[in-house]
């Protein structure tokens, strides 16, 4: 089988069962030519790693994120462990150079075809699961996912800023948040606009931008920001 030293390295784990890590690299269409050298594929790990991977991100978005609901929370798990996510950090980590295919599979692409990568990757967290455990995982996981995360909580945060706000208010208020124009200064083809955004009667953020939609969005930013300072006190 392939020499993994360097995938080891990367993931950071040693393996007793060297076996384990092999598997997961292991495709079908390389099982089906080759029953004597591989008689089973990464399917197996491949369903179990989809699991573990879930229960992770899940346990880490509802640490990072106290005040997020149960939508909120689903929405931003959804975009980590979708296909196109899973395949990025397999790429980052040249996954589809271990891969083991058939020939035709070999033929046609198969080491970049993101059903093969995405494959593969929740394969070696299932592998990685069953030779080191959860803990050991779990720092496998947020390493791997670590800059995906980042960009996630960017854009939650930032062009989605009011609906992260709405959920919230709801969730504390039971009444949707109120956007309130202050002012409008400037010359039409200039003008800039100031929005307050309100629930349960006081003001929770201020915004200015070049329309109303852009002060909207920075007076739920400022909103946002001001819930997590008082999280942190």
């Amino acid at each position: 089988m392939a020499d993994l030293n360097a995938l080891r390295a990367t993931l950071g784990v040693s393996f007793h069962k060297k076996s384990l890590l092999e598997q997961a690299v292991v495709q079908s269409s390389f099982t089906n030519e080759n029953p004597g050298l591989a008689p089973i594929s990464n399917e197996r790990l491949e369903f179990l790693g989809d699991a573990v991977l879930g229960f992770i991100i899940a346990e880490r978005l509802y640490q990072a994120f106290p005040d997020l609901t149960e939508g909120g929370m689903t929405r931003l798990r959804s975009a980590l462990v979708r296909r196109d996510t899973l395949v990025r950090v397999a790429r980052t980590i040249h996954l589809g150079d271990y891969l083991y295919l058939g020939r035709g599979e070999e033929a046609g692409g198969g080491r970049h075809k993101p059903a093969n990568l995405s494959g593969a990757l929740e394969a070696v967290i299932g592998a990685v699961f069953l030779e080191r455990g959860l803990a050991v995982t779990r720092k496998v996981i947020l390493k791997l996912f670590n800059e995906e995360l980042r960009e996630v909580a960017q854009k939650d945060s930032g062009a989605d800023c009011k609906s992260r706000l709405q959920e919230l208010i709801q969730s504390r208020y039971q009444s949707a948040p109120v956007y309130r124009l202050v002012e409008a200064v400037g010359p039409d083809h200039a003008r800039t606009f100031t929005i307050e955004v309100m629930a349960g009667g006081e003001v929770l953020g201020r915004g200015s931008g070049k329309n109303k939609k852009m002060a909207e969005t920075e007076a739920a930013r400022q909103a946002l920001e001001q819930f997590a300072a008082d999280f942190t006190r």
